[in-house]
């Protein structure tokens, strides 16, 4: 099977973009718990200037990894910024001194929240912002979103894209101004819902169904945590097949399940970043994809 190597986000937008099919998500270059500066603060500098070294022009990020610090490491490691470079933040969420999660989604929450990801990404707009889904009604949820659209309009925000968001709330979010991108959790080992705390999927497979009816490029996160996890034999014995890592066809499955996928897999460790950018390498056939269903 071939895949398609770029992917082209709001495409029928006045302001489309390509990016590579294989983005990095920062949230690993953080401490424990991902909260604080990195336990190896000059490799997680190295893990980004070589993923843009080597290909890699989408990154995702948010100002409450760390508290703020991935975006302090883009800024540090890769400022000012090559050409074609897409940095993906979210906002709709915050960390407390206890790293647990919080909801940070009225309107002033967001707008201070962008306003934080300009100066620390030193930009003077943002390409793609995702607003995060963390509880919240759907009245609260159309609130966010009208935020957001309005910032898009005075120019602050390109492309809005939603976060950990159910059907319901993605069709919403659709009928109310256009969706560049969709980021939930997703991977061959949770194509269903499951309650994992703040990360949880939710609709996966049904949300997947959405954005390639509408063209709609779904950014799945934490595509390899389950599946490593718990170890799935069909993994590993076609990764043995193609002499690969299991990591590596967890990704390949990813980019040959759907055009409309761009993986984001994200480590701290730069063998495994060097690792991840082989799957694109990786050709499954028709026979190893039925397999792997």
């Amino acid at each position: 099977m071939s895949v398609n190597k770029t992917i082209t986000i709001a495409g029928k937008s006045g302001h489309p973009l390509t990016v590579n099919r294989l983005g990095y998500g920062t949230i690993r270059l953080t401490g424990e718990g991902i909260y604080g500066e990195p336990p190896r603060r000059q490799e997680a500098l190295d893990i980004l200037k070589h993923a843009v070294n080597h290909g890699v022009n989408f990154l995702d990020t948010a100002d409450y990894y760390g508290d703020d610090v991935t975006n302090r490491l883009i800024a540090e490691s890769i400022y000012p910024y090559p050409a074609g470079l897409v940095i993906c933040t979210k906002v709709g969420g915050a960390r407390k001194p206890d790293k647990s999660w919080i909801p940070f989604h009225k309107p002033e929450n967001l707008r201070s929240s962008i306003d934080n990801n300009l100066r620390t990404l030193k930009l003077d707009h943002i390409t793609l912002v995702h607003f995060r889904v963390i509880g919240g009604s759907m009245d609260s949820f159309k609130e966010s979103m009208e935020t957001m659209f309005a910032m898009q309009q005075e120019g602050k925000i390109l492309h809005v894209g939603v976060s950990n968001v159910s059907p319901e709330e993605l069709s919403t979010a659709m009928s109310m101004g256009p969706i560049a991108t969709v980021e939930n959790m997703y991977g061959h080992g949770q194509r269903t819902n499951l309650n994992m705390g703040h990360f949880e999927s939710r609709g996966g497979a049904e949300v997947l169904a959405i954005c390639e009816e509408n063209e709609i490029p779904m950014i799945p996160y934490f595509s390899l945590l389950n599946s490593l996890n718990k170890k799935d034999h069909r993994i590993t014995e076609i990764a043995k097949k193609h002499n690969a890592s299991e990591a590596q066809i967890d990704i390949a499955w990813l980019l040959h399940k759907s055009p409309w996928i761009l993986p984001i897999p994200g480590t701290s460790q730069m063998k495994h970043l060097i690792e991840n950018l082989g799957a694109t390498d990786v050709q499954l056939t028709v026979e190893d994809m039925e397999y792997l269903e």
